[in-house]
């Protein structure tokens, strides 16, 4: 990516950090995972709840602090995947950290990972993978952690 397009990027994962989509824990989920990145100080709560109509969905929710790399990461994940089935976030997530492990060599298929494709420019600066990475860890644990 460069120029504009690292700006639009840029300007996305800045526009979800204040949408913060998916905000606000659920009342009551059927899995709570809790990470921190010790490096930053970031910290992310996510929730996960089988859809009573849908059993093969689930829908999502997240509440943390940290810098705007992990809090657009989430709302990224929540507008993505809330409602999405099961089966498809193990790949969704795989897909999130070969993208970031990448160090820009992968740009993301917007058709896998919608707007969480402006995350790949983050992959060129090592240190703030994890940022990025902190809210789809904390998916993948709750998803290995379902009922």
């Amino acid at each position: 990516m460069t120029g504009g397009l690292d700006q639009l990027y840029g300007d996305l994962i800045v526009d979800h950090a204040e949408r913060r989509v998916g905000a606000g824990l659920l009342e009551d989920p059927d899995v709570r995972s809790h990470q921190v990145n010790p490096t930053c100080g970031d910290e992310i709560w996510l929730d996960l709840a089988v859809d009573p109509e849908r059993p093969d969905a689930v829908h999502i929710a997240w509440e943390g602090h940290g810098c705007l790399i992990s809090q657009g990461s989430a709302s990224m994940l929540a507008e993505l995947l809330d409602g999405a089935p099961r089966a498809e976030l193990p790949a969704r997530i795989a897909a999130v950290r070969e993208m970031l492990h990448s160090r820009g060599t992968i740009a993301g298929d917007e058709d896998v990972l919608g707007d969480a494709v402006a995350l790949a420019g983050v992959s060129r600066y090592v240190a703030r993978v994890k940022c990025a990475m902190l809210a789809w860890v904390a998916l993948e644990d709750a998803v290995a952690r379902l009922p």
